[in-house]
C-alpha cells in the first residue's frame, strides 16, 4: 500500500499585513460613517417643534420649512369647503407643564400670548380641529405673518383624560 501524506496548501496561510491593514481602515470608515450618521441624526431630530413665540421673534424662521406647536382657538376656525382652505389661530403653548389639557386652556386664556394665523390649503376639515387642541404644523411663515401650512397634525388633550367614575373608578370620559 502506498502512503499519502496530507499537506497543507501553502496559498491559506495567514492573509499579509496590507490586506489586513485594507480590512480594518475600510472597516474604521464604515464605522466612522455610521456613528457621524447617529450623532448628526439626533442632534437635529432632538427638537420635535418650536413654539409660535420662537418662531415669530426669529426672522430666521422666515420662509423656511419648521415645525411649530401651539393651542387652537376655536373661535378663529374658518373653513371655505369649496377651496378647501381652512384658516385658524394658534396661541403659544408654555414650555414647561405639568398636564397639557391645563396648559392649552391656559394659553388661550392668556390675552398676551403670541398668536399665529394659520392657512392650511387643500385640506379636509378634520374632527380634531377644535377648540383647545394641540396643533403641530410643518410649513412657513410668509412675509405678511401668516403661516402656511403644508402638514397638520392636532391633539385633543380632553379626549385622553382620565376621571374618576362614581365607585371611584378611572374612566375615559365620551368624545364630544
Amino acid at each position: 500500500m502506498t502512503e499519502s501524506n496530507w499537506e497543507k496548501p501553502k496559498n491559506l496561510d495567514k492573509p499579509k499585513r496590507s490586506e489586513r491593514a485594507k480590512f480594518l481602515a475600510a472597516g474604521l470608515i464604515i464605522l466612522s460613517a455610521v456613528l457621524y450618521l447617529l450623532v448628526s441624526g439626533t442632534l437635529q431630530g432632538a427638537r420635535y417643534f418650536i413654539t409660535v413665540d420662537e418662531v415669530l421673534q426669529d426672522a430666521a424662521y422666515l420662509g423656511q420649512t419648521v415645525r411649530i406647536s401651539g393651542a387652537v382657538d376655536g373661535e378663529t376656525i374658518d373653513y371655505d369647503s369649496e377651496n378647501a382652505v381652512i384658516q385658524f389661530e394658534i396661541v403659544n403653548i408654555p414650555s414647561s407643564y405639568q398636564d397639557l389639557a391645563t396648559a392649552l386652556r391656559e394659553a388661550l386664556q392668556d390675552e398676551a400670548a403670541p398668536r399665529l394665523r394659520i392657512v392650511v390649503e387643500d385640506a379636509a376639515m378634520p374632527d380634531l380641529l377644535q377648540h383647545e387642541a394641540q396643533a403641530i404644523l410643518t410649513g412657513a411663515l410668509a412675509g405678511d405673518g401668516v403661516f402656511h401650512a403644508t402638514e397638520l397634525l392636532l391633539k385633543c388633550p380632553s379626549r385622553f383624560e382620565e376621571s374618576t367614575g362614581p365607585e371611584g373608578l378611572s374612566q375615559i370620559p365620551e368624545h364630544q
